[in-house]
Formats: C-alpha cells, structure tokens, sequence
C-alpha cells in the first residue's frame, strides 16, 4: 500500500543513530543520508527522517503512530531496548502481549528523540 513513510526531525544526526539502532534490531541495514534526509530501504518500502524543508520545527504528529512490523516478540523486546539506549522513550503500557479483534499481537510503543510515537508489533500465531 505505501511506498515510503517520512517523519520529520530536528537533529538529522540523532534520529539516525536512533533508526539505525531501532532498525537494526528487524535486518534493516543502516540509513543513507540525503541532503537534509536519510533513508531507509527494504525490499518492502522506504522509511524516512527529514528536516522540515520549510524551515520550521519538526513536531510529533497528536494521534499518530508508525508500526514497524516485527518477527517474534524477542525482536520486540530488541527493538524496544534498542530505542531506549539510544534516545528514546517508553510510552503506554510495557511491551507484552494484546489482544483484540486484530488477534494476538506483542506490542511494544516509545517515542523517539523528537517525540514521534512508534510502535514495534509482532502478529502471534492463532492457537
């Protein structure tokens, strides 16, 4: 459905030593810096990090969140401490086990350094 997802930042440096430690923990290989970008690409999509090109700050979208799609609830886990240790904050309730009309899912949530909210999300098998 996406081609690319970008989200702004305020620090290129920072948000791509927090990306390149959060997407590291999913196989992602380290971002690309392009003039005020980095980029992140997969055989799947592209993510992003941008400063704004209007010159303005960079805010936290209210009511957004980016999932990133995970393997098992241990890469959760990786990837939740990985944004921990590199500038990122704990939000909601702690990584573990929810469920709902979507099925079974290990969640994880933080905010990264300029105040984005992501997620890391693992689809359990039915049982």
């Amino acid at each position: 459905m996406f081609s690319h997802v970008m989200i702004g930042t305020n620090d290129l440096p920072r948000a791509q030593a927090f990306y390149d430690s959060v997407l590291g923990t999913l196989g992602v290989p380290a971002g690309r810096v392009d003039r005020h970008r980095v980029f992140w690409r997969t055989s799947t999509g592209m993510f992003s990090v941008s400063l704004p090109i209007n010159g303005e700050q960079a805010t936290a979208g209210n009511g957004s969140t980016l999932g990133f799609a995970c393997t098992s609830a241990e890469q959760v886990q990786a990837w939740h401490a990985a944004g921990l240790a590199h500038g990122g904050s704990t939000c909601e309730d702690p990584p573990g086990v929810r469920e709902g009309a979507a099925g079974r899912l290990y969640l994880a949530y933080l905010r990264d350094p300029d105040g984005n909210k992501i997620c890391g999300l693992y689809r359990m098998p039915r049982e």
